[in-house]
């Protein structure tokens, strides 16, 4: 089912309040005007009464009270014990008029009044009653259409009247809701620039919102022409190497004392690919944990065992760099991955060994503060980072000292699957390092619940 457009849903809703508003106007003015209508009835039936009552007491008999009426008045003489003395709507005799609404009520306060349905279709007869001095009671009547005979009458009016104002109200909604909405769609001319072609206010969050999922889409897409480039120049290097070294076996070029040496540049340069290759497949794999927010099984790691397991696996590899490997601290339960957060202490681990000197030193730290955070640390007192260069350390491929990279073989991407690994458990990283002394980097969880 294809939706409606926005432009049709305001004008139908404008369309719908305007014919409710007409509606309860229609109400509103009949309630009033019938109420009008009734207290001009009532005081126009009073005045003749008063005329009439000053006339009584000049005639001698109640019969002569017919020269006051007329064709729309009707007059009634009653005695105190309910005997009609004089009808002017009939000459014959009428039942005892005691029991009336108005009579009884002019007996008790003086005047009296009622309203009742004629047997006549589309009339009804207001009755006003008062009291005489001499003790009887004087009551005239009227006969007046309805007002809702009245609105019978004047129906086509009405209706010919309501259409054509929901007519009118249906092309000023259009033209209204045009004029709305038309700014709004001239917004989509210029994407670029949207969130300065604003012309509601209300429209501002939508605009930036835009406007800032254009240019994260822009960033994405050049992150990804940068991350093509540079894996391109980081395979191509070794391939270059190991297709040269290849090319002199297969030639005969490559003496037979050389062949094993060529054959180990080889090895060396296939761990450097496959390194690279898997550093790449798991950073495309934690990418794709980030933006589906498919957050991996979690349970509770005890970052002091991950420390020890670290250690325990990197020992061979600190010694064939001279380099002291040691862990401290005390236990530290998180809320975590322990597939993850064994390859992030091993990243840690890493780079501290990969960039320090012969005979230094990398220690794993395990802390749990009071604040409730625990928290992993790996210090080494290698070469250190540059400050200007400490923000960036945490970009893929990017490296502090290019030459010493390649010659200890890093491809520039473990400290950035830190810092995704990191972003998955909710975790903050702290660097400190100065060149020549050291580099601390601290890894600061949320303590398991």
């Amino acid at each position: 089912m294809k939706p409606r457009s926005m432009e049709e849903k305001i004008s139908y809703r404008l369309f719908l309040m305007g014919f409710v508003g007409l509606v309860c106007t229609a109400a509103l003015c009949i309630f009033v005007f019938h109420k009008a209508f009734r207290e001009q009835a009532w005081a126009a039936l009073e005045n003749e009464a008063d005329l009439v009552a000053a006339g009584c007491e000049q005639i001698d008999t109640p019969s002569q009270l017919s020269s006051y009426v007329n064709s729309n008045l009707r007059i009634t003489l009653i005695a105190s014990d309910g005997t009609v003395l004089f009808e002017s709507a009939t000459s014959q005799q009428m039942e005892n008029h005691l029991s009336r609404p108005e009579i009884q009520a002019a007996m008790q306060k003086g005047v009296g009044r009622d309203r009742r349905d004629s047997q006549t279709l589309g009339y009804e007869t207001y009755y006003y009653a008062m009291l005489l001095p001499d003790g009887n009671i004087l009551r005239v009547a009227q006969d007046s259409e309805t007002i809702w005979s009245i609105y019978d009458a004047a129906l086509p009016a009405i209706i010919l009247s309501c259409m054509l104002m929901m007519g009118a109200a249906a092309i000023m909604a259009g033209l209204l809701t045009r004029s709305l909405v038309q700014p709004i769609l001239k917004m989509t001319d210029d994407l670029e620039h949207i969130q300065e072609n604003v012309p509601y206010k209300e429209l501002i969050p939508f605009a930036e919102s835009i406007h800032s999922d254009r240019l994260l889409r822009e960033n994405n897409e050049k992150m990804r022409q940068e991350f093509t480039a540079n894996v391109s120049h980081e395979l191509k290097t070794p391939l270059t190497s190991i297709s040269g070294y290849a090319e002199l076996i297969e030639t005969g070029i490559a003496k037979p004392a050389d062949v094993p040496e060529f054959g180990r540049k080889i090895h060396v340069e296939a761990s450097r690919m496959i390194q690279l290759v898997n550093d790449i497949l798991q950073l495309s794999h934690l990418d794709n944990v980030s933006e589906s927010h498919d957050t991996p099984q979690m349970e509770t790691v005890d970052l002091l065992d991950v420390a020890k397991e670290c250690v325990e696996r990197q020992k061979v590899n600190a010694q064939k760099s001279f380099i002291s490997l040691t862990y401290i601290g005390e236990s530290a339960p998180i809320l975590g991955s322990r597939s993850l957060l064994d390859e992030l202490c091993q990243n840690l681990c890493d780079n501290a060994i990969r960039y320090n000197h012969p005979g230094g030193k990398v220690q794993l730290i395990t802390a749990c503060a009071r604040d409730g955070h625990c928290s992993l640390t790996v210090k080494d007192n290698g070469i250190g980072i540059p400050k200007e260069a400490q923000s960036s350390v945490f970009e893929r491929f990017y490296r502090v000292d290019k030459s010493r990279s390649k010659a200890t073989g890093g491809t520039g991407l473990g400290l950035a699957i830190v810092k995704h690994i990191a972003r998955i458990h909710n975790a903050r990283i702290k660097l400190e390092s100065e060149v020549d002394v050291g580099t601390t980097i601290t890894v600061i969880f949320e303590t398991a619940h």
